[in-house]
Formats: structure tokens, sequence, C-alpha cells
């Protein structure tokens, strides 16, 4: 039965749960570069890679214009666009990170934790250190966006990227984080997935397509396996903390088979490029990183072959998404 926050902390502990879970995790070491590095949580950047690869090549086969695809990226500034784009996408992704790191920190929700150690959550960092990190992260992503204005001269673009921080930092921070009330996978959806592969679209060719729209459905998909799986890693432990995932809230059972719908949709997704592009069935060779995912994904509660599926649902993603844009990229 999961205890309350309450019945878990002994008297006489400290009343700060970042530094209560440092003390019982080992002391007052400090942070080694390898920890910050592990903070960054690389395995989930393909979430930010994915949608910029499928944003360029989606813009690249709809933009009517001739010539391969290096003459398209020579031109009109859609190489620097694309760039850019992507540090955008990066640097919001890490920002990500490093404020779910901090915000579970502060809340003492990571005490809770049996994985990996978090930075604010073992104390091995200070919770300020890790929120300024964050915050810088999020302060790139703004200046790389907005070079993306001033290049393309749409000034709107500047409200999206500004909800997109704003998301991005009540995921898990603010009084009411919607990170805690099942709504994790709908920001995922919405902006590695819709927003990152039609606006990379949209700001080289100043249209979104149908294709853009394929793509970025598949992106959102894909997003939504790797948190999902995540969660339901983390399902007991974030049940002891309160924080209600989707997956805390759906119950272990249907998690898995909804984690096995957002892995396989994107397949189903792909037939529109196939029909459209036959060369882009070779995108299918990625099932043999997917499939493998959706069986240890829907049949272990292990921890450490949860992890697996989670790393094995990322490379998945990436080479979905490499190998869908080159084939884009290659057409005649």
């Amino acid at each position: 039965m999961a205890r309350s926050k309450q019945q878990s902390r002994p008297k006489g502990r400290s009343g700060n749960p970042a530094k209560a879970a440092g003390l019982q995790r080992g002391g007052q070491r400090k942070a080694t570069a390898r920890d910050w590095i592990g903070g960054a949580r690389l395995r989930t950047l393909t979430l930010g890679v994915v949608p910029v690869v499928l944003g360029t090549a989606v813009a690249f086969v709809d933009s009517g214009e001739p010539g391969d695809f290096g003459d398209y990226l020579a031109k009109d500034g859609h190489l620097a666009i694309a760039l850019l784009a992507l540090a955008v996408a990066l640097f919001l992704q890490i920002g990500v990170n490093y404020s779910n790191d901090y915000s579970d920190g502060v809340r003492g929700t990571d005490e809770y934790r049996v994985g990996p150690a978090r930075l604010t959550g073992a104390g091995i960092a200070k919770p300020r250190t890790v929120l300024t990190v964050a915050l810088t992260f999020f302060g790139l992503a703004a200046v790389a966006g907005v070079v993306i204005v001033v290049l393309t001269g749409l000034w709107w673009i500047l409200l999206i990227g500004a909800a997109a921080i704003v998301a991005a930092w009540f995921y898990t921070g603010g009084k009411r984080p919607y990170g805690y009330n099942a709504l994790g996978e709908v920001f995922v959806f919405v902006f590695f997935g819709l927003v990152a592969v039609l606006g990379t679209q949209y700001t080289q060719i100043q249209q979104v397509t149908t294709s853009g729209w394929a793509a970025a459905v598949a992106a959102g998909f894909f997003a939504c396996a790797v948190l999902m799986v995540n969660n339901i890693r983390d399902i007991d432990e974030d049940r002891a903390a309160g924080k209600r995932t989707l997956a805390v809230v759906l119950g272990r059972s249907v998690a898995r088979t909804l984690y096995g719908l957002f892995l396989m949709l994107p397949y189903v997704v792909l037939l529109w490029f196939v029909l459209l592009y036959f060369r882009t069935g070779l995108t299918y060779f990625s099932l043999l990183l997917a499939l493998p995912a959706l069986v240890i994904g829907v049949s272990t509660r292990k921890p450490r072959e949860l992890i697996t599926a989670l790393q094995l649902s990322s490379f998945a993603s990436l080479a979905y998404g490499v190998v869908l844009g080159i084939t884009l990229a290659v057409q005649p």
C-alpha cells in the first residue's frame, strides 16, 4: 500500500526534501560532469531531433522547388533555419529535463525513486544551480527562436515559442503542474510532435501540408510512447509521491496497452508516405527496434528492462525519422 508523505518521513529528518533525499542516498558528494550530463537525459534528445528532420524533409518534398535536397538546403537560408530549429528543439528538451529534475526534487517526488539519482533529489547539486541551468537552456532556445524570426520575418512565431517555454516549465513546475495531472502526453504530442514538425516546415516554406501533418502526428506518437514507458516504470513511486501521471491514473495494464498503441501508430501513419513515395517503405526496418521495445514494454515490470524498452523506443523513433527523412530527400 502506498504510504503518505507524512508517514514516509521520520521525525528529525530534514524539512528540505531534496536535502533529505541527498542525506539518505549517501551524504554530501558534489555533482560531477557525468552527473550533469546524466541530468540532461541524453536518451530523450531524439524527441528533439526527429521532428526537425521530418519537418525539413516534408518541407523539401512539398516545396515544389527544382533541384535536389542539397540545392534546397542551399537556397533561401533553409539549412540555417533547419539548424536553428534543431537548436530550439534540443535546448528546449534539455531545459525540460533539468526543470523536471529541479521541480521533482524540491517537491520531494524523487525521494521515492529507485532508479538513478537526480541532481536535486539526491542532494548532489543545489536546487538553485539546477534551476539556473534549466533557465539557461530555455534562454538558449529562445535566442535560437528569435534568430529564426529575424531570418524569416515571421514575428508571430514568437508567441508559439513563448508558449512552448511556458508549457515546458509548468510541466512539473509551478503550484499545479499539469505533468502531475495526467497531461504529460498531451504536452509532448503537441510540442514535440505538432509544433516542432509543422513549425520547422512552415518556417522554411511558409505553408503546412498534409504530409507535414502526417509527420507531425507520427513524431508526436513516438514522443508519447517514450514518456509513457518511462512513467510505467515509475508507477509505484509516482503513486506514492502523489504524482498522477497518465500511467498512474490508467493503471499498469491499460498504460501498457496505450504504450503499445503509441509506439505502433507511427507505422500506420507511414502508409501515407509509402503510397506517395515508394522508397519510404524502407522506414519499416525501424520496427527491428520498435518491436523488441513493444514486447518488453507490455510484458515486464522490472525497472531495468523498462529502461531498455525506453531506450529502444527512443532509438526506434530516431531510426524512423532519419530513414523517412532520407528516403523523402532522395525522391527523384
